[in-house]
């Protein structure tokens, strides 16, 4: 009997350390073949950008984001998944998300991963605010529809 896929969805303000969680996910497991990591940064906007600030209602996010990986986990064969989201001030340059997916094949690492991205993007829980570099009042970030013709791929 296969063991069951290792599921860690957070939320935190805290910056992660990528290869950890690669090495916590992998942790005595032999049967998984490939891989996928994908993480996002803040964009300084070509200078005009010094920070986001991401806000999100405590445990509504969570949930969300759990009941999206757990949609995952039923479309593709899937040894494991680590989904990490922050919130609060992100400077440009820092990272903001990590999404891991585990599996036998790299195919479904990889559609799941993307999968889970074009989520975060879309429909996540998450309001991002900019704060920008020259003082002046930044503006909420709105859906950009590439984001949103992304994801209507996997409906």
């Amino acid at each position: 009997m296969a063991p069951r896929p290792a599921l860690s969805v957070r939320v935190q303000a805290e910056d992660f350390d990528p290869g950890r969680e690669l090495a916590l996910l992998t942790q005595g497991r032999r049967d998984i073949g490939a891989l996928v990591s994908f993480v996002g940064l803040c964009r300084d906007e070509d200078g005009a950008l010094e920070s986001l600030e991401l806000e999100h209602y405590p445990g509504m996010a969570e949930s969300e984001i759990a009941r999206v990986a757990d949609q995952a986990l039923e479309r593709w064969p899937l040894q494991g998944l680590t989904i990490i989201h922050r919130f609060g001030r992100i400077p440009a340059g820092d990272r903001i998300v990590l999404v891991i997916a585990a599996a036998r094949r790299r195919a479904d690492a990889f559609a799941a991963a993307e999968f889970l991205m074009d989520y975060l993007k879309t429909c996540a829980p998450f309001w991002k605010k900019e704060r920008r570099a020259d003082g002046a009042a930044g503006d909420w970030v709105e859906a950009k529809s590439d984001d949103d013709n992304a994801a209507e791929r996997w409906r």
